[in-house]
């Protein structure tokens, strides 16, 4: 291309274990002694940096999910392992999955702002309300309804929100002639009593340097979307096909009007899982062999996970039974699998097959060129702002993204040759919210 669009993708790597297949571990390209290995987080992050992508991303779950006998289970708790990551790194952005049903609003206010200080602006969070029965056991209640979760979660971002803005920009003075450290004027109580919290504050860790760090979703449910429209800044989402993913792209801008946003202030960036290979042939050749070590005993405990319907007795070359909508759990991912089923008439056998490489999230095999090809189709019809890229192993399929994929579409002038700004934010094209308090109930002195 001759001349540069105006309009660039943004990219980020959401890093899981030793990768997102679920045979990865299996695999000879991978160790799975790496799954609680601080060093090999860190060479992934500074991988994404030399690829100048965007940010990187670990989601997160309070409970052991699946049969630790036959994966990689058990990982390391997010916010802890970015923090080891911002002392390797200096530009990528650091994006951590934490739950608004299963913690308090302070404790993850002070949180994040803290790793947006130590990261010096590159902190994002990635909101959920867990979705899973065996999270609310490990805290000893019954799993909250649907609209129960979305309603404590937007009363809990507002609280935080409000925390981050208790304290104005400015507010520390650190004037050693006349000993003032802070100006009191400018940090602020919020008094908030709400139907789920009863918070005074202010916060005791001062405005973060983004003002607030990256708003990051991921539900596509109603209740998802609408959550999404209202405070979201990028949304991580799962769809299988273009037309898919354009009536989503669609309903999900069209919806920000209505909350006083335009459409350039929430990125949307759908789940690619590449498999990468020099030629196509060596692609299929990783592919199948992914394929030849999936436990399909995995497979289908995982399917029935996520359904919220036993399989285990079910023929694996018997069509997938009727599966009642879900009401409480993860219904957009459970009508994601259920469509992809019914539209392509697949056997259980072939359907574990389909999510072992990304768990409804789009798998592309081929060259670089050709994966290059479907990130730009959806890019320029209407389908993304960008991508969530899971590789399939690790740390070999990021380093095969970068390496090969990143320069092919900076060739077609889709990508950055540098970070544009210091924080997450500016990388991201959005702007930096102001403070909710303008000189407003000052503490007292």
């Amino acid at each position: 291309m001759t001349t540069r669009p105006t309009r660039q993708l943004h990219l980020n790597a959401f890093l899981m274990g030793v990768g997102h297949h679920e045979a990865a571990w299996r695999h000879p390209r991978t160790s799975s002694a790496d799954v609680t290995d601080v060093r090999h987080y860190q060479r992934l992050a500074q991988v994404a940096e030399r690829g100048r992508l965007d940010s990187v991303f670990f989601a997160d779950g309070l409970a052991l999910r699946g049969n630790v006998r036959h994966n990689a289970l058990g990982g390391l708790e997010p916010l802890t392992l970015l923090a080891a990551l911002a002392a390797v790194t200096e530009h990528i952005g650091l994006i951590a999955t934490v739950s608004t049903t299963y913690n308090e609003p302070f404790h993850v206010a002070r949180k994040f702002a803290s790793l947006d200080h130590i990261s010096g602006g590159r902190a994002g969070w990635n909101i959920v309300t867990s979705a899973s029965e065996a999270e609310a056991h490990n805290f000893g209640i019954e799993r909250p309804t649907h609209s129960d979760r979305y309603a404590r979660a937007t009363e809990f971002l507002e609280v935080v929100t409000k925390l981050w803005d208790s304290w104005e920009d400015g507010a520390i003075l650190g004037d050693h002639h006349s000993g003032n450290y802070a100006d009191t004027d400018r940090i602020h109580t919020l008094d908030h009593i709400g139907p789920h919290f009863r918070v005074r504050g202010p916060l005791n860790t001062s405005r973060p340097p983004q003002g607030h760090p990256l708003l990051v979703q991921a539900g596509s449910s109603e209740d998802g979307k609408e959550f999404a429209a209202r405070f979201a800044e990028a949304v991580f989402t799962a769809q299988q096909t273009l037309a898919d993913g354009q009536d989503f792209y669609a309903d999900l801008k069209s919806r920000l009007g209505r909350y006083g946003r335009s459409e350039d202030e929430l990125l949307i960036l759908p789940g690619i899982s590449p498999i990468i290979g020099s030629t196509e042939r060596e692609a299929l050749q990783l592919e199948r062999e992914l394929e030849e070590l999936i436990i399909p005993e995995y497979g289908v405990h995982q399917l029935s996970n996520i359904l919220g319907v036993d399989l285990s007795d079910h023929p694996l070359d018997a069509r997938l039974p009727e599966v009642p909508p879900a009401t409480d759990g993860q219904q957009s991912r459970v009508k994601l699998v259920t469509d992809l089923a019914e539209r392509e008439q697949l056997t259980l056998r072939q359907l574990i097959g389909r999510l072992a490489g990304g768990r409804g999230h789009r798998v592309v095999t081929g060259t670089p060129e050709q994966i290059a090809d479907q990130i730009e189709e959806w890019f320029v019809n209407g389908a993304a702002d960008g991508f969530n890229i899971m590789p399939p192993v690790l740390p070999g399929g990021l380093e095969d993204f970068v390496d090969h994929v990143v320069p092919e579409l900076r060739l077609r002038g889709l990508f950055r040759t540098d970070y544009e700004g210091r924080t997450l934010r500016q990388n991201y094209g959005l702007a930096r919210p102001g403070s909710i308090f303008d000189q407003k109930v000052p503490v007292a002195s």
